[in-house]
C-alpha cells in the first residue's frame, strides 16, 4: 500500500472514530437529560430516591415509584421516541429532496394531524373515547396528505421540487382548516384544540407509547438500510441516476417509511415544530453527510431536544406544565436564526 493511500485510510479511520465519539457521547448526554426528566416536574424527586425506584431496588421509595412508573417515565420515554422519529424523518427528508427548510412540519404532516384532531374533537370523538378517537383522526389526516404528497410525486417522476411544492400546499390547506374549526368551535372547544396543537407529552401513557416504539423501531432499519443510496443521492440526482440509483423510486418508498413514522408520532403528541427541522442540522454540522452516522446520530439529537424542552416545560413556570410544542419553538427559532447568519445551512 503506497504512502498517499495509507494516510487516506488512516485519515479515514480517524474521521469514523470521531463520529462513534460523537453519538456516544450524546447518548450519554441523553440520558442525564432522562434522568432529569424524571426527577422534575410539580413535586421535585430526589435523583437519590428515581435511581432505585428506576431499577426497582428493594427499599425503594413507593411513593416515588408510582410517581415514574404510572406518570413521568411514559412521558419522558415517548419524549424520546417521538423526538428520534421526527429526527430520523427530518434528516431523511432534507437529504432525499436536498432542501435544508424540508421536515415533516414544514411539509404540511404536522398540519393535517392538527386538522384531524380538530375535526375530532369538534365532533365529540364521534362517541369513541378520545384517547383513540383525537389521534386515530390525526393518523388518518396525516396519512392523507401523505398520500397526497406521493400521488403528485408520482405523477412528476418524484421530482424533490414537486414534492416540496405539494408539502406546501398541504401545509397551507391544512393551516386553514384548522383556523375554520377554531373559528367554528364553541369556547371550550376550542381550548381543547387549541391545547392539542401547542403539543404535548401531557397524554403519554404506555399504550400510546408502545405504538409509537413499535412504528418507529420497525422503520429505522428499513431506513438505515438506504444509508448508502442517500449519501450517494448527497452527490446530485444526476450522478446519483449515473450510478444506477433509481431515484424515484428510493424517493417513494422513503417518503412513504418517514411518513408513517411521522404520522404515528404526531398522532398521540399533537404539533411539536422545529425538532424535525433543527436537530438533522445540528447532526450534520457535528459529523457531516455521511447517512449511516448523520441518521442515527439525527435521531439522538432529536431525542435530546424533545427531552430537554421537556424538562423545561416542567421548570419554567413552578407547579405547571407549559406544552412542549411551546418550548420547542422557542428554543429552535433563534437557533435556526443562528444557523442562518453563521451561514452553516447547506444550499
Amino acid at each position: 500500500m503506497s504512502p498517499a493511500i495509507a494516510a487516506a485510510v488512516a485519515a479515514h479511520r480517524r474521521r469514523e472514530r470521531r463520529r462513534l465519539a460523537v453519538l456516544v457521547a450524546t447518548a450519554a448526554t441523553l440520558i442525564v437529560s432522562l434522568l432529569l426528566d424524571l426527577a422534575t416536574g410539580p413535586a421535585l424527586l430526589p435523583m437519590r430516591a428515581v435511581v432505585p425506584a428506576l431499577l426497582g431496588q428493594p427499599g425503594a421509595d413507593e411513593t416515588v415509584s408510582v410517581i415514574l412508573w404510572s406518570l413521568r417515565l411514559p412521558m419522558a420515554l415517548m419524549a424520546l421516541v417521538v423526538g428520534v422519529a421526527l429526527g430520523v424523518s427530518g434528516a431523511t427528508m432534507q437529504t432525499l429532496l436536498d432542501n435544508p427548510l424540508a421536515s415533516p412540519y414544514t411539509l404540511g404532516l404536522a398540519a393535517a394531524a392538527g386538522f384531524g384532531a380538530s375535526v375530532a374533537i369538534q365532533h365529540g370523538g364521534w362517541g369513541l373515547p378520545p384517547v383513540l378517537a383525537v389521534p386515530g383522526a390525526a393518523f388518518l389526516a396525516t396519512s392523507l396528505a401523505c398520500a397526497v404528497i406521493l400521488g403528485v410525486g408520482r405523477l412528476r417522476g418524484m421530482a424533490a421540487n414537486t414534492v416540496v411544492l405539494a408539502g406546501i400546499a398541504l401545509l397551507f390547506l391544512f393551516h386553514a382548516l384548522q383556523s375554520l374549526m377554531q373559528f367554528r368551535a364553541a369556547p371550550e372547544v376550542g381550548q381543547q384544540i387549541v391545547f392539542w396543537l401547542l403539543g404535548s407529552l401531557a397524554k403519554a401513557d404506555w399504550l400510546n407509547l408502545a405504538i409509537t416504539a413499535a412504528v418507529t423501531a420497525a422503520a429505522l432499519p428499513l431506513l438505515l438500510r438506504q444509508c448508502w443510496a442517500l449519501t450517494a443521492l448527497r452527490l446530485g440526482e444526476a450522478r446519483a441516476r449515473a450510478l444506477g440509483l433509481p431515484v424515484g423510486g428510493l424517493r417513494l418508498g422513503v417518503v412513504a417509511l418517514i411518513s408513517l413514522m411521522t404520522a404515528t408520532a404526531i398522532s398521540f403528541v399533537g404539533t411539536i415544530g422545529f425538532v424535525g427541522l433543527v436537530a438533522p442540522h445540528l447532526a450534520r454540522l457535528c459529523i457531516g453527510e455521511d447517512q449511516r452516522f448523520l441518521l442515527p446520530l439525527s435521531g439522538l439529537m432529536g431525542a435530546l431536544m424533545l427531552s430537554s424542552a421537556s424538562v423545561l416545560s416542567k421548570v419554567i413556570i413552578p407547579g405547571a406544565l407549559v406544552p412542549v410544542g411551546v418550548v420547542t419553538a422557542v428554543i429552535g427559532v433563534p437557533f435556526f436564526f443562528w444557523l442562518i447568519l453563521a451561514r452553516r445551512l447547506p444550499g
